[in-house]
């Protein structure tokens, strides 16, 4: 099974790279599943019922996760609510509107489950994401695992993929918004990198205009944040498996 992962989406500059490169990706690398990180898509903070649909219907999107910014946008919860491929982390506490994961039947006749977690260090409170998971996979089956580790610190999602080798056919991070550099297949089967990297302009402080972010960082005042638009970049990994496990993972990128 061929299955492509895209980095955090921000704003219209990335909204805008996907339009452009996904269609044409999906058929050079012949994709069976996509899954994107799209908590950044609305003006870089949540995402939009429009946005997701228009995904969904016309780039062939198979699932949306998200993170912390999963619910910025005002009212999104009642489409979280009715619409299961549409992710925010499932450890998020009891009562979240909307879903942590979601099983798919795929073109290939193979039961994809895919899982959104959401880490503890340095981010918003929620519940233990090693927990989390290990109680979903006593309870789900499906022929391949696929999780978005959605964290802060470099050293929870590693340990995160070593604790889900095996068991996981890939463990992807999102969230920090730059690209890491160890894409590789772990001892057990299980394809993992630190962080996709983001989908969006690169002339920037992690998506938003630098001169915004310096500003927080040079004075008392908070500038207010916007989305940057050079440097556009698409960041994504493209993972091929082989029965539970992977067989290889390697990066992608492609500019505007």
């Amino acid at each position: 099974m061929r299955i492509l992962c895209l980095g955090d989406v921000v704003g219209e500059p990335g909204r805008r790279l996907m339009e452009a490169h996904l269609p044409e990706l999906r058929r050079e690398l012949k994709v069976d599943f996509v899954i994107v990180n799209g908590e950044n898509a609305a003006h870089g903070h949540g995402i939009t019922e429009r946005i997701a649909n228009d995904w969904f219907d016309n780039l062939g999107v198979d699932v949306i996760t998200t993170g912390n910014h999963a619910f910025d946008v005002k009212d999104i919860g009642a489409y979280f609510a009715r619409e299961p491929r549409l992710l925010r982390p499932a450890n998020y506490p009891p009562g979240t509107p909307g879903a942590g994961f979601v099983k798919l039947h795929t073109g290939t006749g193979e039961e994809i489950l895919v899982v959104c977690l959401m880490g503890r260090v340095h981010m918003p409170t929620c519940d233990d994401p090693f927990r989390a998971i290990d109680s979903l996979l006593m309870k789900e089956r499906a022929d391949l695992v696929v999780v978005d580790m959605h964290a802060e610190a470099t050293s929870e999602a590693q340990a995160m993929g070593w604790h889900l080798d095996g068991r996981a056919a890939a463990v992807v991070g999102t969230h920090t918004h730059v690209p890491t550099l160890d894409a590789k297949l772990l001892p057990g089967g299980t394809a993992y990198v630190t962080d996709i990297g983001m989908t969006g302009p690169y002339e920037s402080v992690i998506g938003m205009r630098k001169e915004a972010s310096l500003s927080r960082f040079l004075s008392v005042q908070k500038a207010r944040y916007e989305v940057a638009e050079g440097d556009l970049q698409l960041h994504a990994v493209f993972i091929e498996t082989e029965g539970r496990k992977a067989k290889s993972i390697a990066r992608l990128e492609r500019r505007l």
